[in-house]
């Protein structure tokens, strides 16, 4: 199954991308690069929007958390109220979780690609699709600038560029360093805050550890690495702008709503017409006729 789903897969289509590209492997793997970061994109975008929305409500938490301590149940109907939910915590270990498999994959793909041994190419023989011809690909070139891909970096450029970059990247796909100078400036902690402490700490642990780990790795993952660092960044920039942009609409839209100005159009009440003059009444009697004209007329009879 893992050979069927990741390592199949990810081998063939580096060899299609070796080809279609002039048999410059560098560049294929900088498409494959990109294209892996397209699908983990939704991940991506949700952890961020996940971890901003709580690291906004982390006042309101933490107030809850204090009165309702000695009550859980109580918390959590608190917690739903402001629509939090705790267990949101675990989505910013999904794009982690997804892309292991990708790691662990183009370390197998990379050895066995780049492998120039018979067994290596029996085995690459066995797993490349029909549609793929591999008399017009092998040997694979593996040469770039001081690197073979294939093999470790000699020289340390690569484990200490994804040192950096991974540094870098954790920084700015995460709220809490910003938000952390912010709390200092109004004399707040994040002593209590576990989930703050966490992001804080893996911001430092995570780079050293790739970065030592990139020693032993064969240098086209590195590459990878460090292609897949740079791109979060500019996703990391590009995402927090969209969340500043959302957040300061609703702040102004809040701002609108507090001076009594929702947002709706109230239609204004209609000028009441003025009330037409009563007319005199008309009286019912018939005027009586003048005697001089009764006269007349008893005259001619």
């Amino acid at each position: 199954m893992w050979d069927t789903f990741i390592i199949n897969p990810m081998t063939n289509i580096l060899l299609w991308l070796y080809g279609i590209l002039g048999n410059n492997f560098i560049l294929s793997l900088t498409i494959f690069t990109i294209l892996t970061r397209v699908l983990m994109l939704p991940l991506n975008l949700r952890q961020q929007r996940s971890m901003a929305k709580t690291q906004e409500m982390q006042p309101q938490i933490r107030a809850i958390q204090n009165k309702h301590k000695d009550n859980p149940q109580k918390m959590q109907e608190e917690f739903q109220k402001i629509g939090y939910n705790p267990a949101e915590s675990l989505t910013g270990c999904l794009p982690l979780l997804a892309t292991m498999p990708i790691l662990f994959g183009l370390f197998q793909v990379l050895r066995l690609v780049l492998s120039t041994t018979p067994q290596s190419l029996f085995e690459l023989t066995q797993r490349s699709y029909d549609w793929i011809d591999l008399t017009e690909l092998l040997p694979i070139n593996s040469q770039f600038l001081w690197l073979n891909l294939g093999q470790p970096d000699q020289f340390y450029v690569l484990p200490i560029l994804v040192l950096i970059t991974m540094f870098f990247q954790t920084r700015f796909t995460t709220p809490s360093a910003r938000k952390k100078k912010e709390d200092d400036k109004k004399g707040k902690k994040q002593d209590d805050d576990p989930t703050a402490a966490m992001t804080q700490s893996m911001q430092y642990t995570m780079p050293i550890m790739f970065g030592f780990f990139s020693l032993s790795f064969p240098a086209g993952l590195s590459v990878y690495f460090v292609l897949s660092n740079l791109i979060s960044i500019a996703q990391g920039l590009y995402t927090r702008n969209i969340l500043e942009k959302e957040k300061a609409v609703l702040e102004e839209q809040k701002a609108i709503t507090d001076m009594g100005m929702g947002g709706e159009v109230v239609e204004a009440e209609p000028i009441p017409e003025p009330e037409p003059e009563p007319k005199p009444a008309k009286s019912s009697k018939k005027p009586r006729k003048s005697a001089s004209k009764r006269k007349r007329r008893s005259a001619k009879r």
